[in-house]
């Protein structure tokens, strides 16, 4: 599929979130074991450790790279907040999250279904960065989602919250 941005390689994503870290290699290793990712690419620095990869998930991309003194770019804050929040869909979100609190996540959000018809819950990775992890489980119209929402807003404490 050609993209509609000119400037654009083929297979590349016109836009391709990058993660800063301290660690590239375990964060890729996290990516790949945890959440499913495959490593297209992997760049040492000069010490000879990864300095930056590209992973895929599915038609997806996400560059890991490593801390670099010359770009105002750094990893997330030691206190855990982070103003991105990565929202990722898998093909079992309970599976998933718990494969990530084993490999040292922190759950932030439990495992819930919420009324747009996506399962999540949300966990920190070692390395600090913030996912949403979703499994679609209903699909449903804009008009339920309406519906629900209108219902959450009124207060009825039966409808999951956002």
């Amino acid at each position: 599929m050609a993209s509609q941005y000119k400037g654009v390689p083929e297979g590349a994503s016109a836009i391709i979130p990058r993660l800063y870290c301290s660690d590239v290699e375990t964060e890729i290793e996290f990516c790949c074991d945890v959440l499913g990712a495959v490593e297209g690419v992997r760049r040492p620095g000069p010490d000879g450790r990864a300095q930056h990869a590209m992973l895929l998930f599915g038609s997806a991309m996400l560059m890991i790279e490593g801390e670099n003194p010359e770009v105002p770019t750094r990893p997330p804050n030691p206190d855990g907040s982070s103003p991105v929040v990565i929202y990722l869909y898998v093909e079992d979100v309970d599976t998933t999250v718990e494969r990530a609190l084993k490999r040292g996540c922190r759950l932030v959000v439990p495992v819930e279904t919420h009324f747009w018809g996506d399962r999540i819950g949300w966990v920190q990775d070692p390395a600090g960065h913030m996912w949403t992890i979703a499994t679609r489980v209903e699909q449903t119209t804009e008009d339920q989602r309406r519906e629900r929402w209108s219902t959450i807003l009124s207060g009825d404490a039966s409808t999951p919250n956002p």
